[in-house]
């Protein structure tokens, strides 16, 4: 009986043991061999980007700053971890992000780590000011890319007000208090003081170009107009460093980080549907809403870049 039973025992463990080598496969080695060299963490920012939380959605996708910066310092932590792709399909966002995603960007460098975006369909205004900090950018020939610029917008209903008979008293502590109130007309020192704040936030976006492209000022102020390019002309501009996609991405950053051999990926998050977040932003822009969540109607936003 005891034989039978550790005959029994005997033919599991070498079963088990077969199943864990067809598991690994014949590569085995090989993974094993490039973990060991250390791995590229794949993080991927898609959607329209926004303080607080990642979301996703079919009505609108959001790459939330939050998560988004605890996995970069996660990166600039993890001994293993020698250099991050980010593979970046957004449209813009809130200027409050893009500027924390940068700084965790800069806390990765500060780490000794490189950091390589992967531009997919989408890269622009916000989104190009976080990429604007990688050490390297690779765009597809037809990403659309650039946009660098603020916009600010406010509505106006007061003719809307007054055809329906809608009259809206307000009672305020201050005189800017109730700035971008749909129901009047905005006053000359108001749209001064808001344009002011516009102005304030394209100089800090064109120094965080200049900057990271290594460009002088003027000549991001020269391309600064809000146009959209194409990564190929991005590239004929200085503002990307080569067109490909994201398998030639990983390889840059694994040269950069002084890997031999393909590099092993460690994939962040998973991320939100493009379409989800053009979506959104479309829906967003037709009742007044912002981004960041705020209806525009009711409390203005300063300083959004879409």
């Amino acid at each position: 009986m005891k034989r039978w039973v550790a005959g029994i025992a005997l033919i599991t463990v070498v079963v088990l043991s077969l199943a864990v080598a067809l598991w690994q496969g014949p590569n085995a080695g090989e993974r094993t061999s490039r973990a060991a060299g250390g791995e590229i963490a794949l993080l991927r920012v898609e959607g329209v980007m926004e303080t607080g939380e990642s979301s996703g959605g079919l009505l609108g996708g959001y790459a939330g700053s939050d998560d988004i910066v605890a996995q970069l310092d996660e990166v600039a932590e993890d001994p293993t971890l020698k250099a991050v792709v980010m593979r970046v399909n957004s449209p813009g966002g809130s200027l409050v992000a893009a500027w924390e995603i940068s700084e965790a960007i800069k806390r990765v460098q500060a780490a000794g780590k490189p950091v390589v975006v992967s531009m997919g369909e989408t890269a622009a205004s916000a989104a190009y000011w976080i990429s604007a900090a990688a050490d390297w950018i690779i765009a597809n020939p037809a990403t659309q890319t650039g946009s660098i610029g603020v916009i600010l917008q406010v509505q106006n209903l007061a003719g809307i007000y007054e055809k329906l008979g809608y009259e809206l008293e307000t009672f305020k502590s201050g005189t800017y208090k109730d700035i971008g109130n749909p129901a009047r007309e905005m006053t000359d020192d108001e749209r001064a003081l808001l344009q002011e704040l516009v102005d304030e936030a394209f100089a800090d976006f064109v120094q965080a170009v200049a900057e990271g492209r290594g460009m002088d000022p003027e000549q991001v102020r020269a391309i600064a107009d809000g146009r959209i390019l194409t990564g190929r002309k991005a590239l004929e501009l200085g503002l990307v460093d080569e067109l490909g996609d994201l398998k030639r991405s990983v390889e840059v950053a694994g040269e950069l980080a002084g890997i031999e051999g393909e590099p092993s990926v460690r994939e962040m998050n998973k991320g939100n549907s493009l379409f989800g977040a053009l979506l959104g932003k479309a829906l967003t822009e037709v009742v007044g809403r912002s981004p960041s969540g705020g209806l525009w109607a009711l409390e203005t936003k300063p300083a959004i870049l879409q």
